[in-house]
């Protein structure tokens, strides 16, 4: 069966100092420290992760998904890139190095890869500025953004502009989680990936839904990383604070947080078999999409292997997750790519 995967990242092989072009530091460069292998790191030297050549480079890739018979990648930029806390200026640089390495990638194997943007999304007026080049000049299908962006949450009203014009460019967004919540305080264990993490998404999902954001945007085509991850578990109690508290909760929007229920896009990387199902339930089989979180070893280590092996699923519904409903969130059509 074909293969989308909305969820993986790329980095170019070499990324600027720019540290050095800008007068500060916090920006991550790559240690080619052996053989197609680097280290992430802060330009202060601190080590962030290791990656190996199928996070740069596209023919390492294209070889990996042959040999999982992935058709097509959904490429962005891994989220530490993102760089909010930088001047805006500085960020719309760096957002502008990053979207045209993705861009060129895309445009080399277009059947293979589509390309999400990054934006400097601290500063909404350069952010949609951006948006429009990468919707109209570099072609790429939409754009991924974090799960707040530095002390705002994704329902701050600042930000509406932003998703207002992508939902008028038609673009996808990708909502990943990053920067997380009491990371501080928890370092130990893994604790900001395991713990940390699924809680951005829900803050994410939560932020939209109560700061009316789908409401007054039906049109736009939001997708969520990991699953919706604790959101997913957590939907009855949310419902339940929006109706026993709607003093605190319906502020801002009178609706439901479950009338949202099939509003939004969701990827399937869940790791259980049982929590797919559950999520397939909870979201409908239309609204989840193949993602992996490659090339981490975090997400699926061959892609589309958990749904394929829920052996209780139809055809039809096996691919509606493999490839369709990545269709329907980028707006695509099988003819854009070969997925024979």
């Amino acid at each position: 069966m074909p293969k989308i995967d909305i969820h993986t990242h790329i980095l170019p092989s070499d990324i600027p100092d720019f540290k050095s072009q800008f007068g500060y530091g916090g920006f991550i460069q790559l240690d080619h420290h052996a053989p197609n292998k680097a280290k992430m790191l802060r330009d202060d030297g601190k080590f962030f992760r290791e990656i190996e050549s199928n996070c740069w480079d596209p023919a390492v890739r294209l070889s990996e998904c042959d040999a999982d018979n992935v058709n097509v990648q959904v490429i962005s930029t891994v989220p530490i890139m993102f760089s909010y806390w930088a001047q805006a200026k500085d960020c719309l640089q760096t957002s502008r190095f990053l979207n045209d390495h993705i861009a060129q990638v895309v445009r080399v194997n277009p059947k293979r890869f589509v390309g999400l943007g990054t934006l400097p999304m601290q500063a909404p007026d350069l952010a949609i500025k951006e948006l429009e080049r990468c919707m109209k000049e570099l072609k790429l299908a939409g754009i991924q953004i974090g799960s707040h962006i530095g002390d705002l949450n994704l329902s701050d009203e600042k930000l509406f502009p932003i998703f207002e014009a992508a939902s008028n460019l038609g673009a996808a967004i990708f909502v990943h989680p990053w920067d997380m919540m009491g990371e501080a305080s928890m370092q130990k264990y893994w604790l900001p990936w395991l713990v940390g993490m699924p809680a951005e998404v829900s803050r994410a999902i939560c932020s939209m839904i109560f700061g009316g954001v789908f409401e007054r945007l039906p049109k736009l085509r939001v997708a969520f990383a990991h699953g919706a991850c604790s959101f997913a578990a957590t939907i009855g109690r949310i419902a339940h604070g929006f109706n026993c508290r709607p003093d605190l909760c319906a502020v801002d929007n009178k609706a439901n947080p479950k009338s949202y229920l099939g509003h939004f896009y969701v990827d399937s990387l869940v790791h259980e078999a049982s929590t797919l199902q559950f999520i397939i339930d909870t979201f409908g089989a239309n609204r989840i999409a193949l993602g992996s979180d490659y090339p981490f070893p975090l997400g699926e280590e061959h892609p589309g292997q958990l749904i394929e092996s829920l052996s209780t699923l139809s055809t039809d519904i096996r691919n509606q997750l493999l490839y369709k409903t990545a269709l329907d969130w980028l707006s695509k059509k099988e003819i854009d790519f070969d997925l024979t």
